[in-house]
């Protein structure tokens, strides 16, 4: 049976290879290929999460609370499910012999632990072996940075609270340390009934109890799990399975897969531009064979399913291309990294992600290419002999397509992100963006031909070019703005970001904060403090009670969390900090209500934070009721307040008036301001004195961050290179597409008496005006994109890094004046008489 006539001829089309379509494979490859590298990692990561959900929770199901012991009920309740391992968790400050001092994360196991995976130790032969006492003093296993700072070495003595301490082995990991999540110090292990002796675990500090439990074969813990808080409802106990044993890493693997997809998306809209002017020039340079098939009798619908056929095919290779880069890419990201990735990853091939990367290429091509086509099955016979321009842009299948598939690229995009709002908030952003650039670029040409009168020689012929129909600020300019705008967007929010972590923050927040004050201390502590720092005031200086309470009822009614927005709940699913102070602080931050009096002593009434507010739907005169201490108070809302909890300030979610807790001995805690000098003077004398108050030292914690976060910055400025990239694609493209006609210019220039350097210049003016312009265009949106990531969303003091910006606008700038003196230089490398005759 005989193929298809447009088959056969599309078949003869191919045999020639695929010159001309190098830069349509690369701009689909390269997008496609970010899009599959992004879901292929995320996916490993997620399946590596599945893989070792039971060791990463430490068992099937996990109960914890704050600041509080297990009742016997809630034990025996426990002992019942399975095979439990009861640990508990405090802070304390850990001295060496040589007087160094550093706040570690202790924590005490039983001898069931750990009920799934194996802790790594280095220096002990097991758990037991390292936490058991010799010579009368408990072992320790100990992670290797508290060794470094203290100057310890295996089988030293050091102090951790009340407790000394010998460190036998270096701590590796533990299989339960992802489910734990950030530590404030290095963690120290040891035996349970070792920390309960210690009295850091009493009424009043800052300790946790958790028990993790390795259920029967067969018992689904998420049932299990909702059984016992149903039993024990007034414990308010914290509940995690396995199913879920990492949910902060699962959040974070979400949104990094969304946002490097995104980037990869972009780069397809970008390069999208690079398909069309693909497509453009092919059928351009086709115009006389399909005159000629037009001419004999050939139907318009032939000559698209000629096209047609060839584009689909040479699409699926470039999608083919893409997906076989980004299939691999994360099996190399594998072989590199090992073992040293902080979230446990299986490495594979996962269809999913290369499908929906596939179905992102496949519609890209649609969108970009039918266009084209439509316009040369519009165009007559005649005028296609004589070159005449195209014609208007028909209404047909052609059209329809490509609407259809771009509408289906951005309802891909919303269906497949974590969070569709957000998901559809930056398409819409491309898409505008894209719209935005392609009038500027049209402007731009516009502008240009009306200038090109003012100017002469090599300035006039410059501008002349960039008016032409053929202008690289019609067909580039978008896609490297585009490009610019990406990466300016993520320099800008990485820059502000890394300045709020390392300038705004440490000029705003606290150097230092002390916890576990004893009340029957502070004065003497805030004389301490004075000693060291000179006179106290309210700027360097705050000390206020602390306790933790959880909210447990709204208006006389229980919390329904699951009414709450997730990103909401962090203040009704856990405990939360809470002071009492007499009368408005100087930093109040009141939005609405008034403080009470100094001498207030009537029913609790409490200063509530505005988010928490706004989340629940309460207002001034509003009712809640709060846990505190194993008591239930209900507190009428005076204030609403804005807390800066990274600032220097009173930074409570809840502050009540003291006549609420009247009688409890709470601990205080406190935060200063000094330098560094004074921060390792004071840590030493409070050792010395107050060996029980845990020092943390903000600054560290900051520098810590901001090293972190600029790692991380690095390797997404480089995801966002990618745009870029997918530009200069674009760009050569636009050289490629026109060298013909370039050439054909240069040859009549020269003949006319043009100089080589007059040619050269004129390229370079038009080349050089559409970097600029597109450049300038793109860190305007970069802006316009990142400001409100960095104000709204962090919260953030918005700040420029002007030279990296200045270095985008002048990189931009740079890369298309090459592009223009290559182009030039292809031109002028052809003899004129040939070109000329050629036409």
């Amino acid at each position: 049976m005989k193929a298809p006539l447009a088959f056969r001829l599309a078949a003869r089309e191919l045999r020639s290879g695929v010159r001309g379509f190098r830069i349509f494979l690369a701009c689909l490859a390269l997008g496609v290929a970010a899009i599959a590298a992004a879901g292929s990692t995320a996916e490993a990561f997620r399946q590596g999460l599945a893989s070792q959900a039971r060791e990463i929770l430490g068992g099937d199901l996990s109960f914890s609370v704050e600041n509080r012991d297990f009742t016997d009920k809630e034990r025996a309740t426990f002992d019942r499910l399975g095979v439990a391992s009861y640990a508990a968790g405090a802070r304390a400050m850990a001295q060496a012999p040589n007087g160094e001092r550093r706040l570690v994360s202790l924590r005490g196991v039983d001898d069931r632990f750990p009920l799934a995976g194996a802790v790594k130790l280095e220096g002990a032969q097991s758990l037991a072996a390292a936490l058991a006492d010799r010579d009368g003093l408990p072992g320790a296993a100990v992670e290797p940075a508290l060794l470094d700072r203290l100057g310890l070495k295996l089988g030293d003595t050091f102090e951790a609270g009340s407790m000394t301490l010998v460190a036998r082995a270096r701590l590796i990991s533990e299989p339960d340390g992802l489910s734990r999540g950030f530590s404030l110090g290095p963690r120290v292990l040891v035996r349970r009934d070792v920390l309960e002796r210690s009295g850091l675990l009493a009424p009043g500090g800052l300790s946790n109890r958790a028990v993790r439990i390795a259920l029967p074969p067969g018992q689904d813990p998420r049932a299990a799990g909702k059984a016992v808080q149903a039993a024990l409802p007034d414990s308010h106990l914290r509940v995690r399975d396995r199913l879920d044993s990492a949910p902060g890493a699962r959040r974070l693997i979400d949104q990094l897969e969304y946002f490097l997809g995104f980037i990869g998306l972009a780069s397809l809209v970008a390069g999208g531009l690079g398909v069309a002017g693909a497509v453009s020039a092919y059928v351009s340079a086709r115009e006389p064979a399909i005159a000629t098939l037009k001419a004999l009798g050939a139907e318009s619908g032939l000559i698209r399913d000629l096209h047609l056929i060839q584009i689909g095919v040479l699409a699926l290779l470039g999608v083919a291309l893409g997906l076989i880069v980004g299939g691999v890419a994360p099996l190399i990201l594998g072989k590199i990294a090992g073992s040293s990735l902080p979230i446990p990853a299986l490495f594979a091939v996962y269809p999913w992600p290369l499908a929906k990367a596939g179905l992102f290429g496949l519609l890209a091509a649609a969108a970009f290419s039918l266009i084209p086509l439509a316009r040369a099955r519009a165009t007559p016979p005649s005028a296609l002999f004589r070159r005449a321009p195209k014609a208007r842009l028909p209404v047909g299948m052609e059209t329809i397509g490509a609407l259809l598939s771009g509408a289906g690229l951005a309802v891909l995009a919303v269906a497949t992100a974590p969070t569709p709002l957000a998901a559809a908030i930056m398409i819409a952003g491309v898409a505008v963006a894209f719209g935005l650039l392609a009038v500027l670029g049209r402007a731009a040409a516009w502008t240009a031909g009306k200038a090109r009168g003012l100017t002469r020689g090599p300035a006039k012929l410059g501008l002349a070019n960039l008016a032409g129909p053929g202008s690289a600020a019609r067909t580039a300019s978008p896609a490297i703005g585009l490009g610019v705008a990406l990466l300016a967007c993520v320099v800008l929010i990485q820059s502000a970001l890394l300045a709020q972590v390392s300038d705004v923050a440490p000029r705003t927040a606290p150097a230092m904060v002390f916890t576990e004050i004893p009340a029957d201390r502070a004065a003497a502590f805030d004389a301490a403090v004075a000693s060291v720092t000179g006179p106290l005031n309210a700027d360097r200086y705050l000390r206020m009670p602390f306790a933790t309470g959880r909210i447990v009822a709204l208006k006389g009614k229980p919390v329904d969390v699951q009414a709450i927005r997730p990103s909401e709940r962090w203040a009704f699913d856990n405990d939360i900090s809470l002071s009492l102070l007499a009368s408005a602080p100087q930093q109040a931050g009141t939005v609405a209500g008034r403080w009470w009096t100094a001498d207030y002593a009537g029913p609790p009434q409490v200063a509530l934070n505005v988010e928490i507010a706004e989340a629940a739907g309460l207002k001034v005169g509003d009712t809640i009721t709060v846990l505190i201490l194993g008591r239930e108070i209900e507190a009428r809302v005076a204030v609403l307040r804005k807390v800066d909890f990274g600032g220097f300030g009173p930074n409570f979610a809840l502050i009540f008036n003291p006549a609420t807790l009247e009688g409890a001995d709470l601990r205080s805690v406190a935060i200063a301001r000094l330098d560094r000098d004074r921060e390792a003077t004071l840590t030493r004398k409070l050792g010395q004195a107050f060996p029980g108050v845990n020092v943390i030292s903000v600054r560290e914690q900051l520098d810590a961050a901001a090293a972190l976060f600029d790692r991380l910055a690095l390797a997404v400025r480089g995801a966002a290179a990618v745009a870029g990239l997918a530009g200069l694609l674009v760009l050569a493209g636009a050289i490629a597409a026109g060298a013909r006609a370039r050439a054909r210019e240069a040859a009549t220039l020269k003949v006319l008496g043009a100089t080589r350097a007059q040619v050269l210049t004129a390229y370079v003016i038009e080349y050089g005006a559409v970097g600029l312009i597109a450049g300038a265009a793109g860190v305007l949106f970069g802006f316009a994109a990142a400001w409100p990531v960095v104000v709204k969303v962090f919260q953030a003091t918005w700040s420029v890094d002007w030279r990296g910006v200045l270095s985008l606008l002048a990189g931009a700038t740079g890369v298309t004046t090459v592009g223009g003196l290559i182009a030039a230089g292809l031109a002028l490398s052809r003899r004129p008489a040939p070109v000329l005759r050629g036409d």
